[in-house]
């Protein structure tokens, strides 16, 4: 799944599009390396957001289609939230 789509499905991004450029204007980071909103998440990364609300959230699983709220705690674990 692509890090845009799954930071949208999980809900640490409320729309894809704002995952997509967020992505494209290098604010996401994938195990300390920069990547663009097309690159394949794996089990075990660690995704930073980088921007005027940063988070850090590890990722536990990936959905094969939407997730519900109450079940998102299934597919993410939030690391670090910055107020």
């Amino acid at each position: 799944m692509r890090v845009d789509d799954y930071l949208s499905t999980v809900g640490v991004i409320k729309r894809r599009t704002v995952a997509k450029e967020m992505g494209t204007n290098g604010l996401v980071e994938v195990n300390g390396r920069r990547v663009k909103p097309a690159y394949e998440v794996h089990l075990n990364d660690i995704i930073c957001i980088k921007g005027s609300r940063p988070v850090t959230v590890e990722v536990l699983d990936i959905p094969s289609g939407s997730v519900p709220k109450e079940r998102r705690d299934r597919y993410v674990r939030y690391l670090d939230v910055s107020p």
